[in-house]
């Protein structure tokens, strides 16, 4: 009789005891902006203090189920570890979130200031246009699966996608490819 009180009690103990919290659901998140910024200019520093990119538009949209940043009239400039500057512009951009990947769509143009540090055969300024050009900033490579034209000093190249390697200093044109090389003049001696 002691056993079935106490089993009872047991049972009603359990019955009456609320719930324990449980883990929360997860919520699927869309993709609608959390953030919105206007006319914004946003910096970056390296861990020495020093500038390492502007980047400004005039609207911005955070969408957290990508983490990503849509830019509207995105214009960029950077600054790498020897001080050359590259500017870059597009109609609309795309940023993940710690920047190392750049989407640029529409009208997009980066350009890389000639190096004359570099003697006696200075970097000359390189330009890449394009209606999409997808850059790469921790391993300095610039992709695009659509038509881009190359300036580089005075020469000219264009091809229907590129693959460019800043690092190892290769580009790859597939595609219907053109170039135009122009001569460098000779001294006389």
């Amino acid at each position: 009789m002691l056993m079935a009180v106490l089993a009872l009690g047991s049972y009603w103990l359990v019955r009456t005891t609320p719930p324990s919290e449980s883990a929360p659901v997860p919520t699927l998140l869309s993709h609608t902006p959390d953030y919105m910024m206007d006319g914004f200019s946003v910096q970056s520093f390296d861990t020495a203090g020093r500038l390492r990119s502007i980047v400004k538009g005039t609207q911005a949209r955070h969408y957290p189920d990508t983490q990503w940043t849509e830019i509207d009239a995105i214009r960029i400039r950077s600054f790498d570890t020897k001080g050359r500057v590259t500017n870059a512009s597009a109609l609309r951009g795309l940023s993940n979130e710690d920047g190392s990947e750049v989407q640029l769509l529409g009208n997009a143009l980066v350009v890389r200031d000639a190096d004359l540090t570099t003697q006696p055969n200075p970097t000359p300024r390189i330009q890449y246009k394009g209606e999409f050009l997808h850059a790469f900033t921790n391993t300095e490579m610039v992709t695009s699966h659509l038509p881009v034209e190359i300036e580089r000093g005075s020469d000219r190249f264009s091809g229907n996608t590129m693959n460019f390697d800043n690092v190892a200093q290769t580009l790859k044109l597939e595609g219907r490819v053109r170039g135009t090389i122009v001569p460098k003049k000779q001294k006389l001696e």
